[in-house]
């Protein structure tokens, strides 16, 4: 049993499985664009939460002010731009995994880099001029530039059926 080796023993176990049906990883020496990407795409629905809540907070609750000890319930009446930021925010959320999939799959795929940088560098103006769209209340810009972003993300993933 795996549980009975120890950690270290069963992770080598693995490794070697995995070697012997033929996975090679590929490892990049160096923090690439990309993972810079990973990271804004990864501190955007923070940046949306701060958004919604902007101007709000140190008002009084009864002035409408942001209410730190019941945020979720604080954000559900809310309307107009801060709604849709919080919308916004929820979306950023869901972009996410499929993004950071994408980067990684095509990575260990030997995806040429500058490739993947230059995709996932547009993905997140993308994504930025998204947010903006959002709270700005522009919602057929924000539906295209959402579908552009899915394709871009699409993009990124397929990149290594072609290596």
């Amino acid at each position: 049993m795996l549980w009975s080796i120890g950690a270290s023993t069963a992770l080598r176990i693995v490794w070697d499985k995995l070697f012997f049906f033929g996975f090679t990883p590929t490892m990049t020496t160096q923090f690439s664009l990309a993972h810079w990407c990973v990271l804004v795409a990864a501190l955007l629905p923070i940046v949306c939460a701060g958004i919604a809540k902007s101007g709000a907070i140190g008002k009084l609750r009864r002035d409408g002010g942001y209410d730190n000890g019941n945020p979720r319930a604080w954000l559900a009446v809310q309307s107009g731009w801060r709604a849709r930021a919080n919308a916004a925010q929820a979306n950023s959320f869901e972009a996410l995994p499929f993004f950071v999939a994408a980067v990684v799959i095509a990575q260990q795929l030997s995806v040429p880099q500058s490739q993947i940088d230059a995709l996932a560098l547009i993905f997140i103006g993308l994504r930025l001029a998204y947010i903006g769209s959002y709270v700005g209340g522009w919602a057929s810009v924000r539906s295209v530039l959402w579908v552009l972003a899915l394709g871009v993300n699409i993009a990124i993933l397929m990149l290594g059926w072609r290596v």
